[in-house]
C-alpha cells in the first residue's frame, strides 16, 4: 500500500490550482474539462482539488477548513523558505507565521490560501548524527 493523493474541496479548482502554481512554482497536471477536478505535479504522491459543488453533487457534504482551528497543514520543502515565503505571499498567500527556527533545526513559516487551507514551508530536518 501507498499514500497516492490528497484532495481538498474548495469552491474553484482553476483558480486554485492557478494559485499554488505561481505561489509555490508548481505545475498543473490534470484538470478535467469540468473545471471540477485537477491536480498538481507534486511528485509521487499528488496534491488534488475538487470543487465542493462536485462534492455535493456526489452525496457528500463537505465542510470549510476554519483558519482559526485549522485540523491539518500541507507543507512543502524548500532550501530557501525566506525566498519561498516571499514568493507565497506576492501571490496572494496569507501570511500565518513569519520565518522560525525550530528547535530541532528546520526552518518553518506559514501561510493561507485563498481557501483557508493552512500551508507550512519549510526547510528539510536535519538529522542530528
Amino acid at each position: 500500500m501507498r499514500f497516492k493523493y490528497s484532495i481538498l474541496y474548495v469552491e474553484n479548482v482553476q483558480k486554485t490550482i492557478d494559485f499554488y502554481c505561481r505561489a509555490f512554482g508548481l505545475k498543473a497536471g490534470f484538470v478535467h474539462e469540468t473545471g471540477d477536478y485537477g491536480e498538481l505535479v507534486t511528485g509521487s504522491t499528488t496534491l488534488a482539488f475538487s470543487s465542493r459543488s462536485l462534492m455535493k453533487n456526489l452525496g457528500k457534504n463537505p465542510g470549510m477548513p476554519n483558519p482559526d482551528a485549522p485540523i491539518f497543514e500541507i507543507a512543502f520543502e524548500t532550501d530557501d523558505v525566506k525566498t519561498a515565503l516571499t514568493n507565497a505571499i506576492s501571490a496572494g498567500a496569507i501570511p500565518v507565521q513569519d520565518l522560525r527556527q525550530e528547535d530541532w533545526g528546520q526552518l518553518t513559516a506559514y501561510v493561507r490560501d485563498h481557501d483557508g487551507f493552512l500551508i507550512e514551508i519549510c526547510s528539510p530536518v536535519k538529522v542530528q548524527p
